[in-house]
């Protein structure tokens, strides 16, 4: 089959893009019959908030970086007593945990 560039309307953002023959050999390879919905940006955007496999195999949602201006408050976590940062003010009264036993605690709920 003759394949050739193709303009199309992304379907989130509206913008025109091409979706080139190399593209479509990629898509063709894969199985995929019908051409993209979205634009190269929309489905990294798209990509980037779909669930990842952690070790685990537990479902989690891909987390943003935190802003590099975001305050972090160092604490030793209720569990381990290992020190760690935390981008909120820890209460008085309420368990802080590292990552680690955080995962752990929440696994066991």
């Amino acid at each position: 089959m003759d394949l050739k560039d193709i303009s199309l309307v992304c379907h989130d953002c509206k913008t025109t893009y091409v979706f080139t023959v190399d593209e479509q050999q990629a898509f063709q390879a894969k199985g995929l019959n019908h051409p993209p919905k979205r634009c190269p940006a929309c489905r990294a955007a798209r990509a980037a908030r779909k669930p990842v496999q952690n070790k685990d195999k537990e479902s989690l949602y891909a987390i943003a970086a935190p802003p590099a201006n975001r305050q972090r408050y160092t604490v030793t976590c209720t569990e381990c007593g290992k020190e760690t940062q935390v981008p909120f003010e820890p209460r008085a009264g309420r368990p802080v945990y590292c990552g680690d036993c955080y995962h752990k605690t929440r696994v066991n709920k």
